[in-house]
């Protein structure tokens, strides 16, 4: 059961992140608001320690989200690997729709 209720979690701020603040579907808010910081832009900046207030309990909550939706530890262990064929035809797509954040 905590397993269920922890990716409905997960799958929820994702929803959110995507229809609130147009991210990337597969992406959590906490995440996105690390890596928005990283790269300068004001959303990241606010958000970023807004999160990590609100989650004061779970320490460096946003680093450690980037981290574990970089290293893809949220998706089952035959997913985690990406085929460099894959790389390149989400790249190209994302390219294509003029979309500038990776």
């Amino acid at each position: 059961m905590k397993f269920r209720l922890y990716q409905a979690l997960i799958a929820f701020d994702q929803l959110l992140n995507a229809v609130l603040f147009g991210g990337w579907a597969d992406e959590t808010m906490s995440s996105a608001a690390w890596r928005l910081e990283q790269e300068g832009r004001i959303g990241g900046r606010i958000a970023r320690p807004v999160i990590d207030k609100l989650l004061w309990f779970d320490r460096d909550h946003c680093r450690v989200s980037y981290e574990s939706e970089r290293d893809r530890a949220q998706l089952p262990p035959g997913l985690r690997e990406v085929p460099a064929s894959n790389q390149i035809h989400f790249h190209s797509f994302s390219r294509a729709k003029g979309r500038t954040h990776d």
